[in-house]
């Protein structure tokens, strides 16, 4: 219980307290905490200045203990009326602040650990072979992205431009991107660096990592398909990745914490976390220009955040504080929970029919895509991960 008169339902009561970076006019930014619809501003309420750097990257490199004796703080001064005095005057409504991004990105990592969503593209680019690739059930697979156009939610969203060639063109054109796209996805931030040359095994996940948001890698498919081969993603996925603007504490996930599905074959020992499982019940929802279009199951994915960790760095691949890397594209075998419009389409084949008696197989310029996210929490709570949400604008 907490003496905030929460909203009924809400997903930010004091069993999530999530992290994020504020502003106020006028103010620089700095540390808030969510809690029902307000914000604590954290630098004025403990009056450490390590919340006051524009930030999360710098508490975050404290380590598991700061962050636990933090929360543990956080929670008595919710709960306990004692506090009510020193903590309400730091607390304003949350929806008079500007959000920030929350981390200053390391590196940034996208996997691709759902194994409906590699199986509906393999059925599609590949319909006379195996739909998954022959190296998929035995590693995460990934790809290194680009840290700097990692953004904020409420980003611009600009169609980018490029080379792409249909497969009835005899060359390549350029232009803006035809079919532009969306991954429904989840991240995680490192808080706790590693050595060059060590490896961090799966069991040490929790000690590593600070939480968790969520991510929309916004993706041009036909940039992506003429470029990717034989190096991978390049311009068709590094011109804009969104990020919510609030991070849940990995400690507040604990409730929904599950078993990952079976693995066939057993995974190499490196990768065996038997012993530490770490899937996460995590529904997503996304919504284009506010209608609800798909609920991709996160708990349904192959490869666990802990097993990706351990595979990114077992190479000897040292984490800096504030590296991302995400889940890969959220999918489900039901078509209303595909992660991605070219599973939602079925490659442009199936337009998706709205509410409004449009359909749609790619973006249009104008489309708003909201992508949110809620988790069990303890004693039937719930845990809300906020919203990732882009506006699609025109290419200059």
């Amino acid at each position: 219980m907490s003496w905030l008169d929460l909203p009924a339902g809400t997903g930010f009561g004091p069993e999530n307290l999530p992290f994020g970076v504020f502003s106020t006019p006028g103010t620089a930014p700095r540390t808030g905490v969510a809690i029902g619809d307000s914000v604590l501003d954290l630098a004025a309420a403990t009056a450490d200045p390590v919340h006051a750097t524009g930030s999360l990257n710098a508490f975050m490199a404290q380590g598991p203990q700061a962050w636990a004796a933090l929360r543990q703080q956080l929670t008595r001064w919710f709960t306990d009326q004692r506090h009510r005095g020193s903590v309400e005057p730091h607390l304003m409504p949350r929806a008079d602040v500007t959000m920030h991004l929350p981390v200053e990105v390391a590196d940034y990592v996208d996997f691709y650990s759902s194994e409906t969503h590699a199986a509906n593209l393999g059925r599609m680019f590949r319909p006379d072979s195996e739909p998954l690739t022959p190296n998929w059930k035995h590693l995460p697979i990934g790809y290194h992205g680009r840290a700097g156009t990692v953004q904020v939610s409420g980003t611009p969203v600009v169609r980018p431009a490029g080379q792409r060639r249909a497969p009835t063109d005899e060359a390549p054109t350029f232009g803006p991107s035809q079919r532009l796209d969306i991954e429904a996805e989840v991240g995680f931030v490192v808080g706790t660096p590693s050595a060059l040359g060590t490896r961090v095994p799966v069991e040490d996940f929790a000690d590593h990592v600070f939480g968790v948001c969520l991510v929309n890698d916004w993706s041009a498919r036909d940039l992506q398909a003429w470029e990717y081969v034989p190096l991978g993603p390049f311009l068709g996925k590094s011109f804009l990745t969104s990020v919510s603007p609030w991070v849940v504490p990995l400690a507040a996930l604990e409730s929904a914490r599950v078993a990952p599905p079976a693995r066939d074959p057993q995974p190499l020992p490196y990768l065996d976390d038997g012993a530490h499982p770490w899937g996460l019940d995590i529904t997503l929802e996304v919504r284009l220009n506010g209608e609800l279009i798909s609920c991709p199951p996160f708990r349904e994915l192959y490869w666990t955040a802990a097993q990706q960790l351990a595979h990114m760095t077992v190479n000897g691949a040292s984490l800096r504080t504030g590296d991302l890397f995400a889940s890969g594209t959220v999918s489900g075998p039901a078509r209303d929970q595909r992660g991605s419009f070219i599973e939602l389409s079925w490659g442009g084949k199936e337009p998706l029919p709205l509410a409004d008696g449009s359909t749609r197989t790619f973006l249009q310029d104008g489309d708003v895509v909201s992508i949110s996210a809620t988790a069990p929490g303890p004693d039937g709570t719930r845990i809300s991960f906020g919203e990732v949400t882009g506006r699609v604008e025109p290419t200059p």
